[in-house]
């Protein structure tokens, strides 16, 4: 079988032939599982648009999520500076020189 000439008479001989009780049930096996994947393949174009969107909208609600929690976060910083009685500016500035310092030693 080194060309395709021997190949394509083989393939008809095949073809011609009836396949035999447990052949039957394996071919019928394969043809169903074949049309359920193209029926979910069908149904997967078809929602696509639909799921795309569900998937940004979710994207969205996680993102405004984080930068609320990020905004909360800041103005517990900035409630704990305030306490402390301590502008930003300086507690950011006592932390480089409490960090300079630890490089020092």
């Amino acid at each position: 079988m080194e060309t395709v000439q021997e190949l394509i008479p083989l393939a008809k001989e095949m073809m011609s032939q009836k396949p035999k009780g447990k052949l039957v049930k394996l071919y019928v096996l394969g043809s169903v599982l074949a049309l359920f994947g193209v029926v979910l393949g069908l149904m997967e174009t078809v929602c696509s648009p639909f799921t795309a969107a569900s998937r940004l909208r979710d994207e969205e609600a996680m993102v405004a999520e984080l930068r609320g929690a990020q905004e909360r976060q800041a103005q517990r910083r900035q409630a704990t500076l305030e306490k402390k009685g301590k502008q930003p500016e300086e507690a950011l500035l006592g932390c480089r020189a409490h960090s300079h310092r630890q490089h020092a030693s």
